[in-house]
C-alpha cells in the first residue's frame, strides 16, 4: 500500500510541474492596443465580412453545446428555450423573473436551475455569436498589432457572467475571424487560442461556427440554425 501511495505522489508530481512549464512557456502577457476610430472601423470590417445585417433580422437561432445543453433562441421576443438533463427552462433574457423551470416536466421555483440556466446561456450563445456583439455596451475596441497584421482587441468590462475578459480577434483580408485569443477569468493560462473558422451560412444569411478547435479539444456547436 506504501508503495501505491508513493507511486501516485510521484506521478502528481510529476503532473503538477507538466502543469508549471506548460503555463510559464505558453502564458502571453494581455497585449496593449489603441482605442478609437481605427479600432471601430476594424471591428465594422468584421461584422460586414459575417453579414451582420443578416444576423440582426434573424428571429430563430437553435444550436447546441458539446452535445449537453440545447438551445432555442427567439431572438425577437427575448426568449429562449434552454434545456439539459431533465431540465428545461422557457428563460426570458430580459425579464429573467418571468423564466418557467421545469424538471422532469414538472414547474419548479428553483432559482439555482434558472442561474444555471442563464449561466449556461450567456457562455454557449457567447461561442456563437461572440463576432457580433463587438459594439454592444460594456465593451472596449482597441486595435493591436499582432505578427505584422491588425487584430480586434475586445474587453467586456460589464455584463455577462464573466465581465472582465479580453479577445484577441485575428481576422483574415477581408475581416473574417479566424481565431481569438483568450484572457479570461475560467482559463488561468493567458492567450490561449480557439479557431472561428468552420463558419456555415445558415438559412437566414447569418454565418455562424459550426465548431472550435482548441489545445484542450474540438468544441461542437451541434446542429446550427438560423431562420425567419
Amino acid at each position: 500500500m506504501k508503495k501505491l501511495f508513493k507511486v501516485i505522489g510521484a506521478l502528481l508530481l510529476i503532473g503538477a510541474i507538466a502543469l508549471t512549464v506548460v503555463y510559464f512557456t505558453s502564458n502571453e502577457s494581455l497585449p496593449k492596443g489603441e482605442q478609437g476610430p481605427k479600432a471601430d472601423a476594424l471591428a465594422t470590417k468584421m461584422l460586414k465580412a459575417l453579414n451582420y445585417e443578416a444576423y440582426k433580422n434573424t428571429r430563430f437561432i437553435e444550436w447546441s453545446f458539446r452535445g449537453k445543453h440545447f438551445y432555442k433562441w427567439d431572438k425577437k421576443e427575448d426568449i429562449v428555450e434552454v434545456s439539459w438533463d431533465v431540465n428545461k427552462i422557457t428563460l426570458y433574457t430580459k425579464e429573467p423573473e418571468k423564466s418557467i423551470v421545469l424538471v422532469d416536466g414538472e414547474k419548479v421555483g428553483n432559482k439555482e436551475i434558472l442561474q444555471k440556466a442563464i449561466d449556461y446561456f450567456n457562455n454557449d450563445s457567447f461561442w456563437l455569436i461572440a463576432p457580433y456583439k463587438v459594439f454592444e455596451s460594456g465593451i472596449e475596441r482597441r486595435i493591436v498589432i499582432h505578427e505584422g497584421k491588425e487584430a480586434l482587441l475586445i474587453t467586456y468590462t460589464s455584463g455577462g457572467s464573466t465581465p472582465g475578459d479580453s479577445y484577441l480577434w485575428l481576422l483574415n483580408d477581408k475581416g473574417m475571424p479566424v481565431s481569438y485569443k483568450m484572457w479570461v477569468s475560467i482559463i488561468p493560462t493567458g492567450g490561449m487560442e480557439a479557431t472561428w473558422n468552420d463558419w456555415i451560412t445558415t438559412e437566414s444569411g447569418a454565418i455562424l461556427p459550426t465548431k472550435h478547435e482548441m489545445p484542450v479539444g474540438i468544441l461542437d456547436m451541434g446542429d446550427v440554425k438560423a431562420y425567419n
